[in-house]
C-alpha cells in the first residue's frame, strides 16, 4: 500500500474548457510525488464519498485535474472559486509504466481519457521517447486539450464519431505511425477495441465506481487473467495481456 497523504490545497483556478468540462488547478504545500496514471480523491463539500479524478499535470507545486460535470458532486465542484480549499487523498493507484516504451509510444485517448495521457506524454518526452497521440471524441463540442498537447510538441490526430472535427470514426480507424508500445485511457468499448486490435505491448487505464479509493472496500474489483484485482489499488492501469475483455 503506498504512503497515502491527506492534504488540503487551495483552488488557484477552476475554468470551463467546454460546456461541461473544467480545468481545476490546486496549489499549496505538501503535495506528494505523483506519477502519470495515478489519481486523487477529492472531498466535495456536503458529499459523503470522495470523487476520484485522474491527474492531468503537475508543476511547481501545483496539481491540475480535468473533470466533467456528471452529477451533483461535480456540479458543486464546478461552482467553487479561487481561494477556497479542497481536501484530497493522494497518491492513489498504480500508474502507467513509461519504461515499457523502448523508443516510440502511441497514446489512444477517448474523451477525458486524454487528460491523464497528457501527463504520461510529458514523462515519455522527458525520457527521450517519441510520442504520438490519437484522441477521440463524440463531436466537435467535446474536443479538449489539443492546445495542451501542441504546447509540448505533439500534434494530436483528432477523430470524432460524427466527423464534425478532424477525422470521422473511431480512434482505431486513424492511421498509426510506427510505435513499439501503446497506452490507452477512455471509455471501456474504445479501450477494448484498442487492446484487441493492436498487436504491440500496451497498458490501459480502467475505470470502475469506487468507494474508498485505497483498496480497502474491494468495491471496484474486476476479474483479470491474474485473478481478482482492485481497480483503485492494483490499477487503475493494467497491462493489456492481463485484462479479460
Amino acid at each position: 500500500m503506498p504512503n497515502i497523504s491527506k492534504i488540503s490545497l487551495e483552488i488557484c483556478s477552476n475554468l470551463p474548457l467546454n460546456r461541461n468540462c473544467y480545468r481545476l488547478e490546486l496549489c499549496g504545500d505538501g503535495l506528494p510525488v505523483l506519477k502519470p496514471g495515478q489519481f486523487v480523491q477529492l472531498d466535495i463539500p456536503g458529499k459523503y464519498l470522495r470523487r476520484p479524478i485522474s491527474v492531468h499535470d503537475t508543476y511547481d507545486g501545483r496539481i491540475v485535474l480535468i473533470y466533467k460535470t456528471v452529477g451533483e458532486g461535480t456540479k458543486i465542484l464546478s461552482q467553487m472559486v479561487p481561494g477556497q480549499s479542497l481536501e484530497l487523498l493522494a497518491p492513489l493507484g498504480k500508474g502507467f509504466s513509461p519504461e515499457l516504451c523502448r523508443d516510440s509510444a502511441l497514446l489512444f485517448g477517448g474523451g477525458l481519457g486524454s487528460a491523464p495521457l497528457f501527463f504520461l506524454a510529458k514523462r515519455l518526452l522527458a525520457d527521450g521517447k517519441r510520442v504520438h497521440s490519437i484522441l477521440g471524441f463524440n463531436t466537435a463540442g467535446d474536443v479538449v486539450l489539443t492546445d495542451a498537447y501542441r504546447a509540448i510538441g505533439i500534434e494530436p490526430e483528432i477523430v470524432t464519431l460524427d466527423g464534425s472535427f478532424g477525422r470521422k470514426g473511431f480512434v482505431t480507424d486513424a492511421p498509426r505511425p510506427d510505435f513499439d508500445c501503446f497506452y490507452t485511457c477512455g471509455p471501456l468499448p474504445m479501450m477494448r477495441a484498442v487492446c484487441l486490435s493492436v498487436e504491440a505491448h500496451g497498458e490501459a487505464s480502467m475505470e470502475e465506481r469506487m468507494g474508498c479509493g485505497a483498496g480497502f472496500c474491494y468495491g471496484c474489483t474486476i476479474q483479470t487473467h491474474l485473478g481478482p484485482a482492485r481497480v483503485c489499488a492494483d490499477g487503475p492501469v493494467f497491462r493489456k495481456e492481463d485484462l479479460i475483455w
